[in-house]
């Protein structure tokens, strides 16, 4: 595993206060317990305002706004689980039980995390005369996706994975502005921050200038530095290319439904779209994750992608209004089950192989512990 941070607010700030976090940490705690924690922390949070904000208008004029001790929670959650995504590499090398286990569970969680983490901070603005449209904000958590999988993209063709600026300086900026807000209220977004650049545009600018001006050029130039040194894994254009056909095809058949809808399916359940769309990008990027470590090749398409497909075509042939949600509702229990079930499956197998507990630093002390050790259903 090769991983190249170059972020001055990571290397400067972060890690010297991971590296002291780390430390309360007592030494049995596995590294893999940690990232769990940390994921779990950003699916109560999206759960959470969900639960206050259903459908993105709580923070519009007029409507009856997320209590302030909700932001509160919510940014300080949003900081500790980015904490325990810094300190969980840390604590397995301090322990010395880094695995390639450990590697796929962080970086599989954070693909799903892309998700949660974006559709929560859409509450902040919400819809409305004063928020982000719907579909503006499927846009920038499109943006988001791609910027992730850049990454991977960068390490299945350079073997070094090239850690995005945008991640530590979102992650901080968001859980200031969370307190923020539960401090001078969602009206303080409705004000102009510059002239007549209102807040909701700054937010928008920030995410697609930071993957724009930032992430996607510094892919590039990491990549074609490999070119120029013959240290490219792959040597023709269509390898090298080959993992963004699966998320590529899953934007255009996502976007497709959106435009064919009959019952204007992301107008009406918005959060449950973002939802199915993020899960299935996780599944997308775990399998290139589990190639990037296996030195294998990249899946041409995932099968996650055909039920959508079938979705879709019955939208285009005109399906009855009232039986779309269902089919959203279904599609997403689908998808959902089957990336639990991949997981699952990927992490009991590396057990087995490595001989290791997934969730302990005990060493088995047979192939029968290591057995009973295994995630099930």
């Amino acid at each position: 595993y090769k991983a190249v941070d170059t972020n001055p607010l990571s290397l400067y700030v972060m890690h010297p206060f991971w590296n002291t976090i780390v430390k309360i940490f007592p030494t049995w705690l596995a590294p893999n317990l940690i990232t769990l924690s940390g994921f779990l922390l950003l699916v109560f949070n999206f759960l959470l305002m969900a639960y206050f904000d259903p459908d993105f208008f709580a923070s519009a004029p007029g409507h009856k706004h997320v209590p302030g001790w909700i932001w509160i929670v919510v940014g300080i959650l949003n900081f500790v689980a980015y904490t325990l995504d810094g300190v969980d590499g840390k604590q397995a090398r301090r322990t010395n039980s880094s695995t390639p286990l450990g590697e796929l569970f962080d970086h599989g969680l954070d693909s799903w995390s892309c998700v949660y983490f974006v559709v929560t901070v859409y509450s902040i603005f919400g819809r409305g005369t004063t928020g982000v449209s719907v579909f503006v904000l499927y846009t920038l958590l499109w943006v988001v996706l791609f910027s992730f999988i850049l990454s991977h993209w960068e390490k299945y063709n350079t073997g070094i994975l090239f850690l995005p600026w945008g991640y530590d300086i979102s992650q901080v900026t968001i859980s200031v502005v969370y307190i923020v807000t539960a401090i001078v209220g969602v009206e303080a977004w409705y004000e102009p921050f510059l002239f007549n650049f209102l807040y909701r545009d700054l937010f928008t600018a920030m995410i697609i200038g930071c993957a724009a001006c930032v992430t996607l050029p510094m892919s590039l130039y990491n990549f074609f530095k490999a070119y120029r040194n013959n240290t490219l894994k792959h040597s023709s254009i269509y390898e090298t290319m080959l993992p963004f056909f699966s998320p590529f095809l899953l934007f255009i058949l996502s976007t497709s439904w959106i435009l064919w809808s009959p019952s204007d399916i992301l107008e009406t359940h918005p959060r449950l779209f973002y939802y199915m769309v993020g899960t299935a990008f996780a599944n997308i990027t775990c399998r290139l994750i589990v190639c990037q470590m296996s030195n294998t090749r990249c899946q041409t398409l995932n099968l996650l992608l055909v039920p959508l497909a079938l979705v879709v075509l019955l939208v285009y042939l005109e399906l009855s209004p009232h039986m779309e949600p269902i089919l959203l509702y279904l599609l997403s229990i689908i998808i959902t089950l089957a990336h639990v079930h991949y997981g699952i499956q990927v992490v009991n197998q590396l057990s087995s192989h490595f001989k290791i507990l997934p969730f302990s630093l005990r060493k088995p002390s047979s192939d029968l512990e290591v057995e009973e050790e295994k995630i099930g259903l």
